[in-house]
This record gives structure tokens, sequence and C-alpha cells, in this order.
């Protein structure tokens, strides 16, 4: 298969004229357009390490966001800013900015315990709450369906809260969890009923490969609630050069985001 690499520019430019970007399918010569779709940016706090919100806010709607995902401690502090300095003086700052809160990410709190963060989102307009899976570590085939169809029966009556709340409760997958797998994520995407209940899709967790990965979103389909646009790259973990780091982002890293770009508007 031959590549073309997106530069950053070229990539946001595309994602910005969303009908062109999926017409660019990672092959050579394969110009057929996937149905239109309207790509909604958020930006998430975590990329700005315990940067003060007084500093981000200003910048999300520079990135073509209108939203932010709000995360606590340890990838962020954001979310434990806006309990320190008060629920309406970040309001305030919403609206000084014209940005809204999408979405939280709890994985302090787990999947089973945010009932009361459904109601916080509930009160700001959110729409989405990403947290982790709950279940053993290490299992394949016949046993790990099972805890994942397990899984999917405990968060049954938090699915049922989230519809009352308005809102959808997004499971990421993360490297070694229950929820981590290509099969884990499908066997999920069966099990969870709710229309409240999907998954928050992140390919820096998953086999860099654009068609394993394309094919996937076509599976996850309406269960696909969110989509993290990261690669991976060692600098999450490691500090690097900030050349090095920014691989994780669409257009720098080795991951040729065209044909999921594509499978995205094939289920839009």
């Amino acid at each position: 298969m031959s590549h073309y690499r997106l530069n950053r520019r070229e990539l946001c430019l595309a994602l910005a004229a969303a009908p062109l970007a999926l017409g660019l399918r990672g092959t050579t010569g394969a110009a057929g357009l996937a149905r239109a779709f309207g790509l909604r940016y958020m930006l998430a706090s975590s990329m700005y390490g315990t940067l003060k919100l007084e500093k981000i806010l200003p910048e999300v709607r520079k990135t073509g966001a209108d939203s932010v995902d709000l995360w606590p401690r340890p990838h962020g502090d954001q979310r434990e800013q806006m309990d320190q300095m008060g629920h309406e003086r970040f309001r305030e700052l919403l609206r000084r900015h014209s940005v809204r809160l999408g979405a939280t990410t709890r994985y302090d709190l787990g999947p089973l315990r945010l009932e009361d963060e459904m109601r916080l989102l509930q009160q700001f307009g959110g729409s989405l709450l990403v947290s982790g899976s709950v279940g053993p570590r290490g299992a394949s085939g016949a046993e790990l369906k099972q805890a994942v169809h397990r899984f999917a029966e405990q968060m049954k009556p938090h699915a049922a809260a989230a519809e009352e709340a308005g809102v959808r409760i997004g499971i990421e997958n993360h490297g070694h969890a229950l929820i981590c797998s290509p099969d884990s994520l499908r066997w999920f995407a069966e099990a969870a009923r709710s229309p409240n209940l999907g998954i928050a899709l992140a390919p820096y967790h998953l086999p860099q490969d654009e068609r394993l990965l394309a094919k996937l979103i076509e599976d996850l389909g309406p269960k696909l609630v969110h989509f993290y646009a990261w690669q991976y790259g060692r600098g999450c973990q490691t500090k690097l050069p900030k050349s090095e780091e920014l691989e994780q982002m669409p257009g720098r890293g080795k991951l040729d985001f065209r044909p999921l770009l594509a499978a995205l508007g094939k289920i839009a």
C-alpha cells in the first residue's frame, strides 16, 4: 500500500472540509467520497498538563473546537480546578470565551460511581462522561467475552441514570484494562444495549494499523460515542524533544488517519 503523509496544516484543512477528507482512503487511486458528515471537535484539557483553566479556555476556539473535556489528576488537574474556583466562576469563564463544557473524563471515579458527575454535567449542558472498564485483566477468548458481558450487565443501572440525566457514558479502551483489545470492544458494543452507553475509542492503545482501526470503527457503528484523534507516541510517558512528543498528533506520526476518517463517515 502506498501512503501519502499529510502534514498538520493539510490535515486540519481536510478535517474542516469533511466531505473531501472522507474521500481520501489511504490507497493510491481510491477517490470515492464517503457520506458527508460534520466533525465536532472537543479539546481535552489533559493536553495542557496542569496549566490553569484561565489559560486553556481562550485556546479552545483557536483549535476549531467549541467545547472542552476536563480531566482530573494524574493526566491533568482541570477538573479539580473547576471545583476549587467554584462552579459559578467556571460558568463565567466559559461564557467569556464562548466555550461549552462538553465532557469530563473520570477514570479516578471508575465507571460504577458516576452518578454525581452525571448531574453536574447535566447542569452545565454537557453530553459525555468518559471512564474506564472494570474486570479481570489478562483474560482472553471465552473467559474475556464472559467478563465483558458481566461488565455490560453491571453498567445497566448506570446507563439508565445517564439516560435520565441526558448524558452518555463512553468506556475507553485502555491498555491492560478489561476493555482493551479489538475483540473486547466489539463484544462490549454488542452487549451494551443502552443508547446512553458506548465506546470512547482511543487508537493510541490499539495496534497502529489503519486497516484494522478503520474496520473496527465500522464494526462499532453507533456504539462509538467519542473518537480520540491521538496515535501512539513515546512522548506520552517519557520526556522527549517537543517534535517527537507531537508525533502523537494526526499527520505527525506514522498512522494514516484518512482510512479512519472514511470509516467515521460511513457510520455517521
